[in-house]
């Protein structure tokens, strides 16, 4: 069995942190190359401590030389390293063949394209790679010829529910009629509107049924993360906008659906744990234990679906409205959203004045062609200006 070498940008974090429970159970199968982190020093040490890996990132010098003092007290020879720039040497210069994308927000843009231009085998939890850059990370990945395999757990799920060969190729002889991500509706989905404008951010971070950071947790709940989501499956899989849809599905246990031409619907059905997509991921084509619990049929209540009322989730539409619109639409969108989400976790913006900034932001930038990073760059740069000067 030939050992993967992995790189895991983002390592601090609770797809970071998963990835690890995983590889820890397969020491045979993995071993780890790099780890990244921002401000997380203590826990980088010890997963240094526990895994070894040839570089360790940080985001500052600061930080750096706190890590480097924890490792060498601890006789460990890792690499250690600093900066935006040093991210992509964690990619190309660790020895990694497998490079688990799991930075949030636009910090992990540039070593996400770096590694697909590398030919490396993409594990992408990284929304930002393709809602703000779809096509030339598509392009970077065609150009580097490594493999590309979405872990945000619907996107995985509708990996799982496609043809194999439909990765390669969308091929309407296939019969993929339509993508079906299902959404849990976060903690708000039967609060009335008018009891939203109270919300803190406390109960926005609550999620009903996945452990997730703060930023996603709030997305989750003002169903941006699901409208980042279309986003992504429109760039992952080759299908129009108007066939991917999103159904609120409470239970959390049917990750996503593809639709078929002959009236089949192919569903993937899992525990809420992202160890399942993670393992999926590392190990594909092979299955490996994942370390979760089997999922009890007999033991479910009842499975309920249903349209989301865009009305009550306007982030939702504001999604939809800037995947259609193209270009760096997407990129704004983004942006103010971050923003807008930092915004009312740190600095007491009310909860519902999210949607206001987004779609401010968004009116107020014209859309032109996302054809360099320096220019998405540059875009997402005066987008979070005008949020910050709306907010």
């Amino acid at each position: 069995m030939t050992i993967k070498h992995i790189a895991i940008l983002g390592s601090t974090g609770s797809i970071g942190v998963n990835t690890l429970d995983v590889i820890r159970a397969h020491p045979d199968r993995f071993k780890v190359s790099a780890l990244t982190a921002g401000k997380q020093i203590d826990r980088l040490a010890q997963q240094c401590a526990e895994f070894k890996p040839a570089i360790a990132v940080v985001s500052d010098a600061d930080g750096a030389a706190r890590l480097e003092k924890l490792l060498r007290d601890q006789k460990i020879s890792t690499q250690v390293l600093y900066g935006p720039q040093a991210l992509v040497s964690a990619v190309t210069e660790s020895g990694c063949d497998t490079v688990m994308a799991a930075i949030v927000g636009a910090a992990g843009l540039v070593p996400t394209l770096a590694a697909a231009k590398a030919g490396k085998r993409v594990l992408l939890a990284n929304k930002e790679a393709l809602v703000m850059s779809g096509n030339l990370f598509i392009q970077a990945m065609k150009q580097g010829g490594g493999e590309l395999l979405p872990i945000d757990s619907e996107h995985n799920a509708i990996f799982q529910c496609l043809p194999a060969q439909f990765s390669k190729t969308p091929n309407p002889s296939l019969g993929v009629e339509e993508l079906w991500l299902t959404a849990s509706g976060g903690p708000f989905r039967s609060t009335p509107l008018e009891q939203l404008g109270g919300i803190t951010p406390e109960q926005a971070c609550a999620h009903p049924n996945w452990v997730m950071g703060r930023k996603i947790s709030v997305d989750s709940a003002t169903m941006m993360n699901k409208g980042l989501e279309v986003i992504e499956a429109f760039w992952l899989f080759g299908l129009p906008l108007e066939k991917i849809k999103v159904l609120i599905h409470p239970q959390s246990v049917v990750h996503s659906m593809v639709r078929y031409r002959d009236g089949s619907v192919i569903a993937q059905l899992g525990q809420p744990d992202m160890r399942t997509p993670i393992a999926y991921g590392l190990a594909w084509p092979e299955r490996i234990d994942a370390g979760v619990a089997p999922l009890s049929l007999t033991q479910l209540a009842a499975l309920s679906f249903n349209e989301p009322d865009l009305a009550h989730f306007p982030c939702l539409s504001l999604a939809f409205a800037a995947a259609k619109a193209g270009g760096t639409a997407p990129t704004v969108l983004n942006a103010a959203n971050e923003i807008a989400v930092a915004a009312f976790l740190d600095e007491g913006m009310p909860y519902l004045r999210i949607p206001l900034v987004v779609e401010k932001v968004l009116n107020l930038m014209p859309v032109v062609n996302a054809d360099s990073i320096e220019c998405i760059l540059e875009i997402d740069a005066q987008a979070r200006k005008a949020a910050r000067d709306f907010i």
